[in-house]
C-alpha cells in the first residue's frame, strides 16, 4: 500500500510537515511553484503550479494525503491567489482519494470574547476570514457529499522556527536580540494565544493517520496565553538575553499609514485580534488526538532562531 505524502508549500507549516513525515520513514514529496529544495533529508520537490488541477493530479495521484501547506503571505494578493488554488486542491483529493489536510487559521471566527473551541460559528465579515470560511466550508461540503474526505486544522499566531517577518513575535526579534525596545500593534499587555508551527505539522500528521478525525476542524495544541510583551521577553530570557520594553505602535500612526499602504490596510483589519484578549482552546486534540504543545521554553529557544 502506498504511504507517499504530497505537501503543497515549502513556508514553516509545509517543512515541518515535510521533516515529521520523513522521520517517519514516509515518502515526501513537497511541491512548489519553484520546486526549491528545503535541504529535508528524504524529501522530494517538485516544481507546479498548484492552482493548476491536472498538473496537481498527477503529482496527487497514488498519494495517502494532499497537505495545503500553501501560505500566499501578501494579504493584497489573497482574492486572486486563494480561490483557484483551494479549488484545484479540492478537485485533485477528490480524483485521486487523497484526504486533504487543510492548514488553516482563527481568522473565521472573527472578534470574540471568550476562549475559541472547535464548533463556534464562523461569524467574521472581513474578506480575508470569509476566504478562509469559504475554503473551509467548500471542503466540508465535499467531505459530507462523499466526494472527498478532509479536515482543517487551525492554530492561532505562529511561532518557532522559520516563521519570519510574518509572524507577530518573531517580526520584532531581530531588534529585540539587539537590546533594543520595540514596538508591536495592539495592546502588548492583552492575553494571546501562540502556536508553534512544528505543533501545527504534528496535528497535521496525527489527524491523517485517524480516518475517524476526517471531517471537522481541529484546534492545534497551544500553551496558555501570553501577551505580547510577555511573549518577546520569554524568547529572549530562552537564550539568555536581556528583557526590552515592549510598545504598542501608536495608534495615529497605524491608522494613518493604512489610508495610503495597502498591506497597512489589511493589517488593521486583525487589529482587534490584539485589543482584547484572543485565545484558543486547545483541549479537544490534546484529550481526543493525545498531543500535547512542544514545552514552553523549546518554543522559545527556536523562535530566537531568526536566520532565514
Amino acid at each position: 500500500m502506498s504511504d507517499r505524502h504530497v505537501v503543497v508549500g515549502a513556508g514553516p507549516v509545509g517543512r515541518e510537515v515535510a521533516a515529521r513525515l520523513a522521520a517517519a520513514g514516509r515518502e515526501v514529496v513537497v511541491l512548489t511553484r519553484s520546486g526549491r529544495d528545503t535541504g529535508l533529508p528524504g524529501v522530494a520537490h517538485e516544481a507546479v503550479d498548484a492552482s493548476e488541477v491536472d498538473a496537481l493530479t498527477g503529482r496527487v495521484e497514488g498519494a495517502v494525503a494532499l497537505y495545503n501547506c500553501a501560505n500566499p503571505g501578501d494579504y493584497t494578493t489573497w482574492e486572486a491567489v486563494w480561490p483557484p488554488l483551494a479549488a484545484s486542491m479540492r478537485q485533485a483529493a477528490e480524483r485521486t482519494g487523497a484526504v486533504l489536510a487543510i492548514t488553516g487559521n482563527l481568522y473565521p471566527y472573527g472578534p470574540v470574547d471568550r476562549p475559541m473551541v472547535e464548533g463556534m460559528p464562523d461569524a467574521a465579515t472581513d474578506h480575508k476570514a470569509v476566504l478562509r470560511t469559504t475554503m473551509w466550508a467548500d471542503a466540508l461540503a465535499a467531505h459530507r457529499a462523499g466526494r472527498l474526505s478532509a479536515f482543517e486544522v487551525r492554530g492561532s499566531d505562529y511561532v518557532g522556527r522559520g516563521v519570519g517577518a510574518n509572524g507577530h513575535v518573531p517580526r520584532v526579534l531581530p531588534a529585540a536580540l539587539r537590546g533594543r525596545d520595540v514596538r508591536v500593534l495592539g495592546d502588548p499587555h492583552q492575553p494571546h494565544s501562540w502556536t508553534d508551527v512544528q505543533d501545527v505539522a504534528r496535528t497535521l500528521v496525527a489527524v491523517v493517520d485517524r480516518p475517524q478525525a476526517w471531517g471537522r476542524v481541529w484546534h492545534v495544541p497551544t500553551h496558555e496565553p501570553r501577551t505580547q510583551s510577555e511573549a518577546v521577553n520569554d524568547v529572549l530570557a530562552a537564550v539568555g538575553r536581556p528583557p526590552v520594553r515592549v510598545r504598542a505602535m501608536p495608534r495615529a500612526l497605524t491608522w494613518g499609514a493604512a489610508r495610503v499602504l495597502p498591506m497597512m490596510r489589511e493589517l488593521e483589519e486583525l487589529r482587534y485580534q490584539f485589543t482584547r484578549p484572543y485565545v484558543l482552546d486547545s483541549s479537544a486534540a490534546q484529550a481526543e488526538l493525545g498531543l500535547e504543545p512542544t514545552p514552553w521554553d523549546e518554543i522559545c529557544r527556536r523562535t530566537a532562531d531568526v536566520t532565514p
